[in-house]
């Protein structure tokens, strides 16, 4: 296990459709939740399969706190609330469980999925994210 003073997130693809990029979230190896992202017409997605450097940042559209992930020839890739693709231009959209909304394969329960990567981030101005499995 990693030590608080070297955390890292690990974002793993478990699948690729074209209603998004599926994965699951681990904090030091432990999952705590999954996420969506938006993917390009060819259906990849932004984020490609690298490490990442993640800093503290707001979300000024949703009006709080979160972490922008540094990803080259992009700006504001950031962590946030949401259900669905659409809901995001390539951020990454954290939630507890997968379901179904509008007819399309969807995150849920945001606010706690969210909330689990601000629990666990708390006191961090900055981590590293590996991607993998895409």
């Amino acid at each position: 296990m990693r030590s608080v003073t070297d955390p890292r997130l690990e974002l793993k693809t478990v699948a690729v459709r074209e209603d998004g990029c599926f994965s699951v979230l681990l904090w030091d190896g432990r999952p705590f939740a999954i996420s969506v992202e938006r993917t390009f017409e060819d259906g990849r997605p932004v984020i490609t399969q690298n490490e990442y450097k993640c800093t503290r940042s707001t979300y000024v559209k949703g009006g709080y706190e979160t972490f922008e992930i540094h990803v080259p020839g992009h700006t504001r890739i950031l962590f946030h609330k949401g259900n669905v693709e659409e809901d995001s231009e390539g951020c990454i959209i954290v939630a507890e469980s997968f379901g179904i909304v509008r007819g399309r394969t969807a995150v849920l329960d945001a606010r706690t999925g969210f909330g689990g990567l601000m629990e666990l981030t708390a006191g961090q101005t900055e981590f590293r994210m590996t991607v993998t499995g895409r």
